[in-house]
């Protein structure tokens, strides 16, 4: 997501949830087939123009940000922030992007999540467990736990994975912010990443049979002397053959964009893929419009995700991206800046 306080730098009811649910891709041969494919040193992408904004129902909702994306039970479920004079979340569903726009709204403040400071969330499902987590910031790393993706009105009251701040980023945040959570489990552990504007992604343990308790050892995955080169809104996947996707948004002379890196452990070293301004994962340098780009900035998103468990396991092969958008026209206060939703496809995939 962003910090709070920055400014602008340029379907189904419990008793028919599977055990674990399954991909779209239901032929696994041929998910493992698209998964031996590499991922490109370079990515080309296509854009959509806005598909998500505020409604004009009364609420008020300045922008629409951070969205996590899953496709489920024919339906896209989508979680993401929203600024009126605070920021919450909002969850809303679709069978096609083309519906997007018409989507309704559930304002998960009217919810056990409540009021208060949520902001940019990360939904999957934890399949030891047979539930759905929402992971999202509220000024400390939080979840709340659901039976059904599908019922807004079904998630649990937040709970805290720290019980503060840990001490090696209070260590390093300086003048940041502890921002933008993002948790994916291998065979093993859970991990939590975590951004702090300030140049470090954290990365906290705990192991799977534990999880959602007891997160720890939280240490320096990445760094950079540039605060604006590894600012915020990571990603992290498992694309397959043992294999990491790491992407960081960054700020750049034309926006925001995101960098790349991949690991062979998510505890691993992360080496750069395509990770500068000039040929970034997604940004300005690599995304076409259909006419006038409506956003110079590729900021805060998700890849469409059809296998959902803990795992966050994806193709490599034609990648999808929903992002947050924003005129580059628009100024004042980064909280009330007019971010919309659009979606990346990728345009050179080799598989």
């Amino acid at each position: 997501m962003w910090s709070i306080f920055k400014f602008l730098f340029v379907a189904v009811g419990v008793a028919a949830l599977p055990l674990e649910p399954a991909s779209e891709v239901s032929d696994a041969s041929a998910l493992s087939e698209r998964q031996s494919s590499a991922l490109p040193n370079s990515f080309q992408w296509s854009s959509s123009g806005v598909l998500v904004s505020p409604k004009n129902d009364g609420k008020s909702v300045k922008n629409i940000k951070d969205p996590s994306i899953v496709y489920y039970n024919g339906q896209y479920h989508v979680f993401a922030s929203i600024y009126t004079t605070g920021y919450n979340l909002v969850y809303f569903s679709f069978s096609d992007f083309n519906q997007a726009s018409s989507a309704t709204f559930h304002y998960l403040d009217q919810t056990k999540i409540g009021s208060g400071y949520r902001a940019a969330p990360q939904v999957f499902y934890f399949a030891p467990q047979k539930l759905w987590y929402l992971v999202y910031q509220n000024g400390n790393a939080a979840y709340s736990i659901n039976s059904d993706i599908s019922n807004p009105n079904g998630w649990s009251a937040p709970k805290n994975f720290f019980s503060g701040t840990p001490s090696i980023i209070q260590q390093n945040i300086g003048n940041g912010n502890w921002v933008d959570m993002w948790l994916i489990c291998d065979s093993a552990n859970c991990h939590l990443f975590s951004s702090d504007d300030n140049g470090h992604l954290y990365r906290s343990q705990t192991s799977l049979n534990n999880f959602p308790n007891g997160f720890g050892n939280t240490v320096i995955a990445l760094q950079d002397s540039n605060p604006y080169a590894l600012f915020e809104a990571s990603n992290v996947y498992n694309v397959g053959n043992g294999k990491y996707l790491l992407l960081v948004e960054a700020i750049g002379s034309r926006g925001r964009y995101f960098r790349s890196w991949t690991s062979n452990s998510l505890s691993g070293i992360w080496t750069p893929l395509a990770a500068s301004e000039s040929n970034p994962f997604a940004g300005a340098a690599n995304v076409k419009f259909s006419g006038t780009p409506w956003t110079t900035s590729i900021s805060h998103g998700e890849a469409v995700r059809t296998n959902v468990d803990q795992t966050l396991t994806i193709s490599p092969c034609k990648l999808r991206y929903f992002y947050q958008g924003l005129d580059p026209n628009a100024g004042g206060d980064y909280n009330s800046l007019p971010y919309r939703l659009g979606l990346l496809t990728q345009t050179n995939s080799a598989c």
